[in-house]
C-alpha cells in the first residue's frame, strides 16, 4: 500500500505570522492543501498528517486525512515517530510548505523499488540545505548546514527533504537515530547514514526542476513561490488558448478550470474550484472564488463567491454575488448590485444599486433602481418571491415574507408588506401633497424677523 505522511508541525518562527506556516495560501489555496492534492495524484492510498504548532487551527483544512500530533519540536524523525500506527507499506515522506513538488516526481518515488528513495536537486545557492554526500558515485549520508564544514557546504546537491521508505527500513532506522548534533534534535536525515551501513538498498532520483521542491520559511519566500506558481498556472493557460491579457497580474489557481476561449483582463483573481466556459471575457478587477460562469458571459470590476452564472449574462461593474447565487441564463445584474443565496431565472434584469437577498425572481422581470428585499427580520432570514413578468419600480422596499405574482407591477416608492396578486399595481407609499406658495411665505415671515 502507498502512503503519504505530511509533516506539518513546524513553528515557522521566520514567517514572523500568528498563523500557522502551512496556512499561507498560494493563488488561494493553503501550502497544506497543495501538498496534500499532491500525493493523492501520486497514487497515495492513505494520507497522514503530522501536526504540532497551532494544531487546532490546521484541522478545519484537513479532509480524508489521518492526524498525528507531534508534541515536542524534537526534529523530523521524532515527528515521523509520531504516526508509527500509520508506517506500512511504502511510505513517502513529505513537508506541508512544499507545493509546487509535482504528482508525476512523486510517482517516481511510489515507483523506486529500493528501501530508501531519496528527491534530491543540484541549487545554484545550497545554503540551509542538507548537502549530499557521495562515495563512489553512491550517497553515503546527508549533512546539515550546522553540522557542515566548509568543504561540504560547498557540494550543490542537496537533500530535499523528500524520501520514500520500505516500512521495514524505516522502522529500523527510526529505532537508531540519535540527537547527538548541534540542535539536539533527532534528524530522518540520519536513517541514510544508519541503512546504508546496514545493506538496505539505498538510492536516489534527481529533480530536473529544482524550484520545485523549494520550501517556504519567510514571506519573502512565499513571495517568490507564488510568483512562480502564477506562472506556470497563466502560461499553462495560455497555451491552451485562454487570452491572459497580462499575466502579471492575474492570479488563477491550481483548482479553477478555464476553458480555451476565455478572456482574462488585467487584475483578476480566480481561486477555488471555479470553472468558465468558452466565450466568456473576466475582468478587468474581479475577484471569483468556487464560481461556475456559463460561456459567452461577461464579469467586470466586480466580486464573485460560490455563485453560478448562466450564457450570455452581463455581471457589473461593481456587483457583488455571495453564496447560494444562482443566475440563469441572459441576465443583466448591474452597477452596485448584491446578490445572496437567491436565484434569478433567465432574462432577469437588476441593473442598479440593489440588494437582492433570499429571493427568487422569475424570468423576464425587471428590478428597478434602488430596490431591496428586506429579508432579514432581526431573527431568521425569510423569503422574497417574485414571479415571470414583473415590474419592480425604482427606491422599492419589498419586506419578506412576501410574494409578488406574475405580470404585476410595483409603484416606485413603494414599502410593500403585503402579499401582490398576479397582475396587480401595488402601491406602498404616501400620497403626494403640494402647498401652494410655501416657499414664498416661509420667506417673507424670515425677513419680518
Amino acid at each position: 500500500m502507498n502512503k503519504a505522511l505530511i509533516l506539518a508541525g513546524g513553528l515557522g518562527k521566520r514567517m514572523n505570522s500568528p498563523k500557522p506556516k502551512v496556512l499561507h495560501e498560494v493563488l488561494g489555496k493553503p501550502l497544506i492543501n497543495w501538498v496534500i492534492d499532491a500525493a493523492k495524484l501520486a497514487g497515495a492510498d492513505e494520507i497522514g498528517v503530522v501536526v504540532g504548532h497551532l494544531a487546532e487551527d490546521i484541522y478545519p483544512f484537513l479532509k480524508d486525512v489521518k492526524i498525528f500530533v507531534q508534541k515536542e519540536q524534537l526534529g523530523t524523525a521524532d515527528a515521523v515517530k509520531s504516526a508509527l500506527p500509520f508506517l506500512d507499506g511504502r511510505i513517502l515522506v513529505l513537508y506541508g510548505d512544499m507545493p509546487l513538488i509535482p504528482a508525476s516526481t512523486l510517482r517516481k518515488l511510489f515507483d523506486s523499488d529500493a528501501d530508501l528513495t531519496i528527491l534530491t536537486a543540484s541549487l545554484p545557492n545550497p545554503f540551509g540545505y542538507g548537502r549530499v554526500l557521495r562515495k563512489g558515485g553512491k550517497i553515503e549520508k546527508i549533512v546539515e548546514e550546522a553540522d557542515a564544514t566548509d568543504e561540504i557546504k560547498a557540494i550543490k546537491e542537496v537533500n530535499s527533504g523528500v524520501y520514500a521508505f520500505n516500512s521495514k527500513a524505516l522502522l529500523y532506522a527510526l529505532e537508531r537515530i540519535k540527537n547527538d548534533n548541534k540542535k539536539g534534535e533527532y534528524y530522518l536525515t540520519d536513517s541514510i547514514e544508519i541503512l546504508t551501513k546496514s545493506d538496505f538498498k539505498v538510492e536516489t532520483i534527481e529533480t530536473p526542476d529544482p524550484g520545485t521542491v523549494v520550501g517556504v520559511n519567510t514571506q519573502r519566500e512565499l513571495s517568490v513561490l507564488i510568483r512562480r506558481a502564477r506562472e506556470t498556472i497563466n502560461f499553462a493557460l495560455m497555451d491552451s488558448g485562454v487570452t491572459i491579457e497580462d499575466p502579471d497580474t492575474t492570479f488563477i489557481g491550481p483548482d479553477a478550470k478555464i476553458e480555451p476561449g476565455v478572456i482574462v483582463k488585467p487584475f483578476t483573481f480566480i481561486y477555488g474550484k471555479t470553472e468558465i466556459l468558452s466565450g466568456s471575457t473576466i475582468g478587468p478587477y474581479t475577484t471569483i472564488l468556487d464560481c461556475k460562469i456559463g460561456s459567452k458571459s461577461a464579469v467586470i470590476s466586480s466580486d464573485c463567491n460560490g455563485a453560478v452564472v448562466g450564457e450570455n449574462c452581463s455581471i457589473g461593474p461593481f456587483s457583488r454575488l455571495r453564496p447560494g447565487t444562482i443566475i440563469e441564463n441572459n441576465v443583466k445584474v448591474g452597477n452596485y448590485v448584491e446578490v445572496k443565496n437567491s436565484h434569478l431565472f433567465s432574462n432577469v434584469k437588476a441593473q442598479h444599486l440593489t440588494y437582492l437577498g433570499d429571493a427568487t425572481i422569475g424570468e423576464n422581470t425587471n428590478i428597478g433602481a434602488g430596490t431591496i428585499t428586506c429579508n432579514y427580520d432581526g431573527v431568521k432570514k425569510n423569503q422574497t418571491f417574485i414571479g415571470k413578468n414583473a415590474f419592480i419600480g425604482s427606491n422599492t422596499a419589498l419586506v419578506a415574507p412576501v410574494k409578488i405574482g406574475d405580470n404585476a407591477f410595483v409603484g416606485a416608492g413603494s414599502t410593500i408588506t403585503e402579499d401582490v396578486p398576479p397582475n396587480a399595481l401595488a402601491l406602498g407609499r404616501s400620497r403626494q401633497v403640494n402647498k401652494e406658495d410655501w416657499v414664498l411665505k416661509k420667506r417673507r415671515e424670515s425677513d419680518e424677523k
